[in-house]
């Protein structure tokens, strides 16, 4: 009798992990507090709503602080079957960092971009260096620096692997982010514009270098969804 219940806990255990992953997050509170009107309005959110196992968790940004982003992200960062959650947490003194939080709260973030009205673009997560771990992407200042910046998630805590100049993935006052992250049969690739917005294209990081090549001349929407549906 014993050893039948300790084989179900046994099993029972890793059910109810997944049972109480985060199912879905959602950006409230809606504030004009931060003016910047980065994505085309000058509303901003100061919570952060997840839903998981059944629960409705609310998460504040934080005095002095918005989220500055379209919508959160969902992704396992760290290979244990439960998502992560990825957003864009501004300082509205420092600027904005790219942020990851769990179900008791802020887990880790990047150091904010130093001044005011200074903004990141995520592009995605995926496996760019094709080690079987996956990495997050994102553009700093997309319409400044144009940086094209790549974290491991390690230990809970977001380690700098390459950082490179060059790159967008947005133009001030769009409602949206363009690119992404995609794979068309030969692992994961970063798709943005080039500094110019003239040639999209599409990253990988080999051998420890960032490696880039055109795959569209034209980067506009209709181009962008093309090749992220690998057309």
């Amino acid at each position: 009798m014993l050893k039948t219940t300790i084989f179900a806990a046994f099993y029972l255990w890793p059910l109810l992990a997944v049972a109480q992953g985060i199912t879905s997050a959602r950006y409230a509170g809606p504030t004009r507090a931060y003016d910047h009107g980065v994505l085309g309005d000058k509303v901003e959110y100061t919570k952060l709503i997840l839903r998981a196992g059944g629960r409705r968790i609310v998460i504040g940004a934080g005095e002095g602080f918005v989220f500055e982003d379209l919508a959160p992200r969902l992704a396992d960062l760290n290979g244990d079957g439960m998502p992560e959650v990825i957003t864009v947490r501004t300082d509205m003194e420092r600027g904005a960092s790219l942020a990851v939080y769990g179900v008791d709260g802020l887990i880790t973030q990047t150091p904010p971009i130093g001044q005011r009205n200074r903004w990141l673009a995520p592009v995605g997560v995926g496996d760019f260096d094709g080690n079987g771990r996956v990495e997050i992407a994102y553009v700093e200042t997309p319409h400044l620096g144009k940086v094209l910046k790549i974290y491991h998630y390690f230990n809970r805590e977001l380690v700098l692997a390459a950082a490179v100049q060059g790159y967008s993935n947005h133009r001030i006052g769009e409602g949206f982010i363009s690119g992404g992250v995609r794979n068309c049969g030969q692992g994961d690739e970063i798709i943005t514009a080039d500094a110019s917005w003239q040639r999209i294209m599409a990253t990988r990081v080999q051998g420890g270098t960032v490696s880039s090549r055109v795959v569209g001349t034209t980067a506009e929407a209709g181009s962008f969804a093309r090749l992220m549906a690998c057309q």
